[in-house]
């Protein structure tokens, strides 16, 4: 079912992942306000709809401050502001949210990360239980409604933010275990996945759907994947070999490492991906696994000329996938090359 609009975000390389090649540090491309906001400003001018701002706790700078930041310099692009529920007391979030859509009038989106605390770690079931209840609160007090609550992990009844008066922004989450994807269902208005086969996307779209409409609702889909594009095939293909040339095994399990979330179960289906990939890295056509062998998360690529890059997310758009987030390294030069070869070509239309 191809979407009514297409939704096409960059990323803010917030999180110290940023690289001419991957695992090769570059002091200039370091997450600072500097690089970062050119980052934003570029993806701004060159159309696209939103930027993530991604979040990680010991990498980078902080999404929720650096969004109120972005807010006063930039006039039309979304920010898609990553939140990690474990380090977060919900009213609190809600506030900081709240001050970032009073900042930016209707820019703001959220995505939720059922993230543990640094130190601590909670199964599957018991993180998963807390950020339903972390989300259920959200929704309301970003609603401009007070929110009672009385579950496992949080207890409380709060009035919302004098700022917080609704709509609230529109909520992102992602997950590939069962207790994710109830979560997803049950509160999400965006399924966001990583890279996958068609096969496998179509599934989890099918899936997903059923359970959404167990609970009496209707998700959108969005898709996060790197890209690389180039004139050509063969020199787009040049181009990721290029990045993963100084890069051994030893120092990509490192970099992966770094991730509190590392042990996920979409972390997990990264590597498999990636493990039953061609010699080249390739698990389907046109879909690049050598990223992910220094990145914890989002672990493939798009990787050819601008029409098959087109015709690929033509072909995402058929399964229901209506919402985009590319990134590219470095990231203000695939910005601009993206923004150059491809996104005139395709139809989105302005955010809600």
């Amino acid at each position: 079912m191809k979407s009514h609009y297409l939704e096409i975000a960059w990323f803010g390389a917030l999180c110290d992942d940023d690289y001419d090649q991957l695992g090769v540090v570059n002091e200039n491309l370091r997450s600072s306000w500097a690089h970062c906001s050119d980052i934003v400003r570029a993806a701004e001018v060159r159309g696209f709809d939103s930027v993530l701002l991604p979040s990680g706790y010991e990498l980078g700078i902080d999404a929720v401050v650096m969004a109120s930041a972005l807010a006063m310099v930039t006039t039309s692009i979304h920010l898609l502001t990553a939140v990690r529920i474990g380090e977060n007391w919900p009213p609190a979030l809600a506030r900081q949210l709240a001050t970032v859509a009073h900042l930016a009038p209707g820019r703001l989106n959220v995505n939720i990360i059922s993230s543990d605390l640094a130190g601590e770690h909670l199964d599957s079931a018991p993180r998963y239980q807390r950020t339903a209840e972390a989300i259920a609160i959200l929704r309301d007090l970003l609603d401009g409604r007070p929110s009672t609550s009385d579950g496992d992990f949080y207890s409380f009844n709060v009035t919302p933010p004098r700022i917080a008066t609704g709509p609230r922004p529109p909520l992102y989450f992602g997950g590939l275990s069962p207790a994710a994807r109830d979560v997803a269902a049950r509160y999400a208005d965006v399924y966001l996945m990583w890279p996958d086969t068609m096969e496998n996307v179509a599934e989890i779209i099918r899936d997903m759907r059923e359970r959404a409409a167990s609970y009496g609702r209707e998700l959108r889909f969005g898709y996060r994947i790197h890209v690389v594009v180039r004139e050509t095939e063969m020199e787009a293909r040049a181009a990721a070999q290029h990045l993963i040339a100084a890069l051994d095994e030893e120092q990509g399990r490192a970099i992966r490492s770094r991730s509190l979330d590392a042990g996920s179960v979409g972390v997990a289906r990264q590597s498999e991906l990636r493990e039953g990939a061609d010699d080249e890295g390739y698990a389907e056509a046109n879909l690049w696994t050598g990223i992910g062998r220094a990145r914890s998360g989002c672990g493939a690529a798009l990787v050819g000329s601008p029409q098959q890059i087109i015709d690929k997310i033509e072909e995402y758009r058929e399964l229901g996938i209506e919402a985009f987030i590319f990134s590219g390294y470095p990231h203000l030069d695939e910005c601009e090359r993206f923004a150059d070869l491809v996104l005139p070509q395709l139809a989105h239309a302005p955010l809600y």
